[in-house]
């Protein structure tokens, strides 16, 4: 009851509607639309970007039919579940100007996995699985601005993207990728970024590459 009485909250001040035209979106709105690509929130490894992301309404709706269908698939083998789930959690990323709104999404997307893990594993959940999923949103969800494509605060930075994917079974691999490379339009005039048509695409440059490491190690490693 509490959580949907807070999805149906659009607006926190009439200040911040002037400073930053921030309206939330309604349940009901946000079911309509991820319904219009219900197979893709349903793709465990499909990725979403929320360029104004709020405190989560839409990520946190796709993370918990992500999820579903992980438990519907995996809830028999722990293991699975988890490597499963933070496969999920690195498929979504978000992007909001104000650093409060960035902090409770993350807040909001780490207890729907919390909630969900507990329940199904009890008292055999991990902590570094946990620590996992943390540091993932910290590199997911920024605090930036979507049309400068730069960071928010005292020296903005270009943002930066991590791409997580499971390679050898439960090994992650990491590239980072500047948001700007992934929206040079002068790239995309020679060659598309997607073809079913067999033609050579435009494949975006990782600014960084990082070495394999167990999924359940990414925060041990601290990479910057």
């Amino acid at each position: 009851m509490k959580q949907a009485h807070y999805m149906e909250k659009q607006v926190v001040s009439k200040q911040r509607v002037a400073d930053h035209g921030e309206v939330y979106t309604r349940q009901r709105e946000v079911n309509g639309m991820l319904d219009l690509v219900k197979q893709e929130t349903e793709r465990i490894d499909s990725r979403f970007l929320e360029p104004a992301c709020g405190t989560g309404n839409f990520l946190t709706e796709i993370l918990k039919r992500k999820l579903s269908v992980v438990e519907n698939r995996y809830r028999k083998s722990q293991l699975e579940y988890e490597r499963n789930a933070v496969l999920a959690i690195s498929s979504i990323y978000g992007i909001d100007i104000l650093e409060d709104n960035v902090q409770q999404c993350r807040h909001r997307l780490f207890g729907v996995f919390e909630w969900n893990y507990e329940d199904l594993f009890k008292k055999r959940t991990k902590n570094n699985c946990r620590e996992a999923v943390r540091y993932i949103l910290e590199r997911n969800l920024i605090c930036g601005d979507a049309l400068t494509l730069k960071t928010v605060g005292k020296n903005p930075q270009p943002i930066v993207f991590s791409e997580w994917s499971l390679v050898r079974g439960s090994k992650l691999k990491r590239r980072d990728f500047a948001f700007q490379g992934l929206l040079d339009h002068e790239a995309y005039k020679s060659t598309p970024l997607f073809s079913d048509l067999g033609e050579d695409v435009f494949i975006p440059t990782p600014v960084k590459e990082h070495p394999l490491i167990h999924f359940m190690k990414v925060a041990d490693a601290q990479q910057s």
